[in-house]
């Protein structure tokens, strides 16, 4: 059978994009398989449509300005802290932390494991390739594959980290002793971080631990290989993140960017660095005091791969119900979201394709 890495051009009569997704997935090889058979076309399937492709900036130059805050985390009084945490939140939705407590030695280990996942050999990685949940581990190639008007250059391994982690054996052992450590060392942050937010929504400080928003974390290692043709794909679309928080490791390779002021801007690598983003579960918890914001990667045009880790954090019981606080909410501040399950929201995310800000306007409460 002619597979899609030794398919020839097709033009718009014969594209069969279902045909072709099906057979990129049958494969299991992700986009690091059709790197290591040498193309040099990207497959239609990867084609955007123009107004949705990301350019890639000059590299070389320094001149843009990152606006994006970066929070000495444990350098700065709790007070100061809290402040400069409830502004990034509010203004950006995105933040840089240093000085975070997670040993730099386990970042740059973490990151050297997960590419070295994605870079075993190729029947070593099939072995992993699945886009069930059933083991709580799985490597796949875009989680929208099948809803996607296009796909997305990347391929990515997902954990499950809690509520109860997954069988330890279960974890690639490849890059098993890095996951575990990091999961003890991000589980302490995301305890931080949430009493900072809760803090700055002017609340208890243990208020959004006691929604369990700490328990539920999952973890994905993207994989971003070279592209062949980054005009004309991308290497995540525009999305916000349908969770509480995320935490995110990138390394120096660079591709992330954040809407900021309805221009795009870049977040610079910097290193020992975490980037912190505010998720549209939270904006609704905080009734819009916290704002969720669209970012996305270009394709990586660089010939050294992107590797990022992150974990998004979200309430352990997904039956329980969720809205805006009721402290946040009074005659003057009236509540901007309904209420609704968790499991209601999540379904609702992973099946559509990433585009922006859909999800957390669906559940806004329609002003009379």
């Amino acid at each position: 059978m002619t597979t899609i890495m030794n398919q020839p051009p097709q033009d718009h009569q014969t594209y069969d994009r279902k045909k072709e997704v099906h057979e990129f997935e049958e494969t299991k090889l992700g986009v690091k398989g059709l790197v290591d058979s040498g193309i040099t076309e990207l497959p239609r399937i990867f084609h955007h449509p123009p107004e949705n492709r990301i350019p890639v900036p000059d590299l070389n130059s320094d001149s843009d300005s990152d606006p994006i805050p970066v929070i000495d985390l444990l350098g700065t009084p709790r007070e100061e802290a809290v402040e400069k945490v409830k502004e990034a939140c509010t203004k950006y939705g995105f933040f840089q932390i240093v000085n975070h407590g997670v040993p730099v030695s386990l970042l740059r280990r973490l990151v050297d494991a997960i590419k070295a996942f994605h870079e075993q050999p190729a029947e070593v990685r099939k072995e992993y390739y699945d886009r069930g949940t059933s083991t709580g581990c799985n490597y796949f190639s875009n989680v929208d594959l099948f809803v996607s008007k296009a796909a997305s250059w990347r391929d990515t391994l997902q954990m499950r980290l809690g509520p109860s982690i997954i069988d330890v054996e279960a974890i690639p052992a490849i890059c098993r002793n890095e996951i575990l450590e990091w999961d003890k060392e991000v589980k302490q942050l995301g305890e931080l971080l949430l009493g900072l937010f809760s803090e700055g929504l002017g609340t208890s400080i243990d208020r959004l631990k006691e929604l369990s928003c700490l328990e539920s974390r999952v973890m994905v290692g993207h994989y971003y290989p070279h592209c062949p043709e980054p005009e004309k794909t991308v290497g995540i679309t525009s999305h916000a993140d349908p969770v509480i928080f995320t935490a995110l490791l990138q390394d120096q390779v660079g591709g992330l960017q954040v809407k900021h002021e309805d221009k795009w801007v870049d977040v610079k690598p910097i290193p020992g660095a975490l980037v912190i983003n505010v998720g549209d579960l939270l904006q609704i918890i905080s009734n819009g005091k916290y704002n969720s914001v669209d970012h996305r990667v270009y394709a990586n045009p660089l010939q050294d791969p992107r590797v990022s880790i992150a974990v998004f954090f979200n309430p352990g019981n997904r039956e329980d119900t969720y809205g805006p606080l009721p402290e946040l909410v009074s005659p003057e501040e009236p509540a901007l979201y309904q209420e609704f399950k968790l499991s209601e929201f999540l379904t609702r995310f992973f099946t559509k394709e990433l585009d922006g800000k859909s999800l957390v306007n669906f559940f806004r409460l329609k002003s009379e």
